[in-house]
Formats: C-alpha cells, structure tokens, sequence
C-alpha cells in the first residue's frame, strides 16, 4: 500500500509540475496591461489609453484600430515606444480618447493580437462631468427660437455639369466630321465646274508646264487629247476615254450625219488629226515640231467651243430632271447624315448601358433611368435627428413629422405619447414613438417592462389590422444598439391595402423594434413592401442608426 501512495504521489508530482511549467511557458509568452491616466473628466477633455505589451522580439504585435473604443471616441492613435531588453520588447501604445456627452461610460475591452494569438484588456469606468457654470458670473440668454434644418447639400450639380461637358464633346464631334460643310479642295472645286470651263481650265493648267520647254511631247500630248476626249465624254459620245481614235471618229460622223450633233466635217477633221498624231506620238515615237504642238493646243482650244456651240440647249423637261435629280442627291446626303448621327448614338447608348450593366446590374440601370421611387429613396440625403423624451436618435430618408395621438386615458396610470413618422405611399412607412406611463411608486401590482412591452406590440398590431392589414406573421428575437441599449425586435411578414376601399392587397414585410424601462416606452416601427431590393437597404440603414439615451444623460 505505501508503495502504491509512492508511486501515486510521484506521478501526481510530475503532473503538477508540468502543469506550472506550461503556464510559466504560456505566461512568459506575452504579458499585456492596460491603464488610463484618469477615470474622471469634463466634456470634451481627453484621457489618455495606454496598452503595454511584453513578448519575445521575434513575435508580430497588431494593436487595436480604428473607432473600438466606443462609446468613447478615439481622436488620436500614437506611434507605440518599444523597448528592448534581453530577447524581449516591452511595446507601449497610447491612445487619445474623448467624449462629448456627459454620463459614465465603459471602454470595452480591446484585443491585441500576439503571434496569432489574441488577448483582452479588462475593460475600465470612465465619468464624464458636466462643466458647471457660476451663473453669477455667465449671463443668461433666452432660447433662441426654432430654425428650418436644410438638407446638406449634394453634388447634383457637378454630374450635371459632366453631363452637359460629354454631351457637347459628342455633339461637337459629331457635327464636326458629319454634319460640318468641310472647305473643298482644288481638285473638288475643279470637279464641280461645268464640263467646258472644266477643258478650258484643263488647257490653261497645260500651258503653265514646262513639257514643251523640256520638249517632252508624249506627256504633251497625252494631256491634251484627254483634254479634249474627256470633254467629248461627258458631252458627246459617254465612251470615248476608251475608244480608239478611229471608233471616235466614226462616231461622231454617225452623230454629224443624223442631226444629232451641228458639227461640221472640217471639226471632225481636225479632231481627228490631232487625235492620229497622238497616236503616233505615243505609239511610233514620231516627234512633231514643237509649233506645230502649240498650233494643235489651239485648234483643241477652238474644237471644245464648235462642240459647245453644236450641242443642242437642255429642254426644260431635261433640267427639271436635273433640279430633282440635284434635290434627290442632297435629300440622300443628309439622309446618310441622319442614320450617321443615330448609329453613333445607338452605339454611345449601348455602350454606357453595357458598361454600367456590367458594373451595377442591368435592373440598377433601367430603376436609375426610370427614376424609381425607392431607389431615390435609398439615395437621398438622409437626416439624422433626435425624437422624443428620453431622445431616440434615428436616420430616416425625409424627416419624421410630428402625428396628433390619442391614447385611451386611465386615473390610475396617465399615458402620454408622442409620435413621429414619414410614409412612401403604398411602399415605405416608417414611425418613432415615444409612451410615458405615470406610476405610482406606492402602488401593487405595477407591470414590469417585459408586459409594458408586450402590450406595446399588440397595440402596434391592432393599429395595423384597423387600417386594413391581414396575415401579420411576426418573430421576436433580441436587438442591441450600437450604443449598447438593448431591446425586443418584432419582425415578421404581412399584406397591407393599397388603395382606400382596400380591394387591393400587397405582400410586405415589418420591422418592429421596443425598448422599455419601468415607465417608459419607446419604439420605432416600420413596415414596406416585400423584395425591393431599395427597401432592403433602407429599412437595414434605419435600424443600424438606432441609437437611446437615458434621462440621465
């Protein structure tokens, strides 16, 4: 048996001694305090934070960031001291903290990761004082009276202006390359003339070259039977550019011979002489005198104005044809103008569609361009204000108007209330309440906060069923504020009328949230309708905003 206690009492020592060397292990890993230089303050005065780490110099340290001080709010995060000694640092972070409202508050705890591994700060009690006031000495002054709150202004008009710069960009380039009347070049003002002061300007622009100085003949006389065979095709015969000389010749004598053209033989003649020596220029290498060159440039010169003179006058019937033939020309011009103009808008239109398509979502466009009600709703410049006593802070689309409240008076127990709402007709209503219930201190039976709060919820109920509502469906769950108040939120489904003789029913849903003290009972309701993704969101800003304050503070 002794030996058995022995053996016991040996193996129960070797376990508590490795049980004190893993905690001297996990306790040497990293010690981390927390301290502030004063539990005390006035309004608006800072406190300083101080977190103080030790751990081994090979192990990362994350302090806290950010705004994980509230309710108190950080204005101001050091750069931590380290200090090194052995193989360890000794890290120390400050932290400038303030608070604008007079109460006794609790810095949460905070963590500070370690290798990984997180630890926790004890939290700590912080009084803020109200500054006190010798009102022998500061003058009193009346309250001022009420002023209209205006909405913070938006950058509407900046869009505006980006606007209006994209859409003259476009327009400028758009009627730059297809609506402008570009200047025409030389050779489109050349084109435009009539065929004949078309030649006689093509046998000026001949003589002003040098082929006759630099006796180059070919080129010389090439250029001047285009002249005259391009005159020739536009007036007389539309192919003789691509007939041969001896086809031209006979064409115009078939022309000459049935009255179709007043030109004499000898014109003929000398057409087709100049012609021939051409021929023999380009194609035997012959080389004529140069006079005699200069000598054909004239009598070209003298046969454009005896074909001139031998065409027929155009009939009244033939320009009119050529008036609508003009008409017709412009019409189609602007015409391919206009279907110019409209594709490149198509194409802007589906593009800056297609891009925010991809970017928001093809339902985010067309609610964007149509203008939805709740879209604008969600978008908007919200307010944030204070609603009744205790106050209740809430952000809302539009600012909550006061409602006229009847409340069912009892002897016993007077009841005032208070009531706030703002409605998006047939879509969105949202209302604050505030109900105060005068009790007896001395008297038995008081209800407690939990029934105050339940039938609270049943009134809202039955106020829904009088205007019209069916089916409430409803889920209680817990609610926190941001600011740590915490209450009873009532949620749930239901269909509500939407129009007067309430033949028409929509499916929506509700979002119910009651918060109670002894005698004093608070609420904010809504209700909206049902998958609208805006509302969504809205109804989930709102209630994130909800914030309460004591009496005492």
């Amino acid at each position: 048996m002794k030996k058995q206690y022995l053996k016991y009492n040996k193996v129960n020592t070797k376990g508590f001694w490795s049980l004190v060397f893993f905690l001297f292990s996990f306790l040497s890993f990293a010690q981390v305090t927390s301290s502030i230089d004063s539990t005390s303050i006035k309004i608006g005065e800072q406190i300083t934070y101080k977190i103080e780490v030790e751990t081994d110099t090979v192990n990362p340290v994350i302090f806290p960031e950010g705004q994980t001080f509230m309710p108190l709010e950080m204005i101001e995060s050091y750069q931590p001291d380290t200090t090194k000694y052995d193989a360890k640092y000794k890290l120390i972070k400050k932290y400038g903290l303030t608070q604008f409202d007079s109460g006794k508050y609790v810095i949460p705890k905070q963590k500070i990761i370690i290798a990984g591994k997180t630890f926790a700060t004890d939290s700590m009690l912080v009084e803020v004082n109200d500054i006190v006031v010798d009102t022998t000495k500061q003058k009193l002054y009346d309250v001022k009276p009420m002023i209209d709150v205006k909405k913070p202004s938006s950058n509407w008009w900046l869009w505006l202006l980006l606007t209006i710069v994209l859409v003259a960009t476009i327009g400028f380039l758009v009627y730059w390359f297809v609506w402008r009347k570009r200047p025409l070049t030389e050779e489109e003002k050349i084109a435009q003339l009539p065929p004949y002061d078309r030649a006689k300007l093509a046998l000026k622009q001949l003589d002003e070259t040098k082929y006759l100085e630099r006796a180059e003949i070919k080129e010389y006389y090439s250029e001047l039977t285009f002249i005259i065979r391009k005159y020739l095709d536009e007036k007389v015969y539309d192919k003789a550019l691509e007939s041969t000389t001896d086809q031209l010749i006979d064409r115009l004598n078939i022309l000459q011979e049935g009255n179709q053209i007043e030109l004499s033989k000898d014109d003929i003649k000398n057409i087709e002489a100049i012609l021939k020596r051409a021929d023999l220029v380009k194609f035997a290498k012959s080389a004529p005198d140069i006079e005699l060159a200069k000598l054909d440039r004239q009598t070209v010169d003298t046969e454009i104005d005896q074909v001139k003179d031998a065409l027929p006058e155009p009939s009244e019937e033939e320009l009119l044809k050529n008036e609508e033939y003009q008409k017709l020309k412009a019409k189609k011009e602007k015409q391919k103008k206009i279907w110019i103009t409209a594709a490149i808008a198509f194409v802007l239109l589906i593009g800056t569609v297609g891009v925010f398509s991809y970017k928001y979502g093809i339902n985010y466009v067309i609610d964007t361009v149509t203008g939805k009600d709740t879209k604008q709703l969600l978008e908007g410049n919200w307010v944030t204000s204070q609603y009744g006593f205790p106050p209740m802070t809430i952000s809302t689309p539009e600012v909550l108007k006061r409602e006229d409240v009847e409340v069912e008076q009892s002897i016993a127990r007077p009841i005032t209330k208070t009531a706030f709402s703002y409605a998006l007709e047939n879509q969105f209503y949202v209302t604050v309440s505030t109900t105060t219930i005068e009790v007896n201190p001395q008297a038995e039976n008081k209800p407690s906060a939990e029934q105050n709060i339940q039938k609270a919820i049943e009134d809202n109920f039955k106020a829904l069923e009088d205007n019209g509502a069916r089916n409430i469906l409803p889920v209680n769950d817990k609610f926190v504020t941001p600011n740590g108040a915490e209450g009873l939120k009532t949620s749930g489904t239901l269909e509500f009328p939407v129009d007067e003789a309430k033949e028409k029913y929509v499916s929506g849903q509700f979002e119910l949230l009651s918060f109670a003290s002894e005698n004093v009972m608070q609420q904010v309701m809504i209700y909206y309708l049902k998958d609208d993704v805006y509302l969504d969101q809205v109804v989930e800003r709102v209630l994130a905003s909800v914030e309460l304050k004591s009496k005492e503070e």
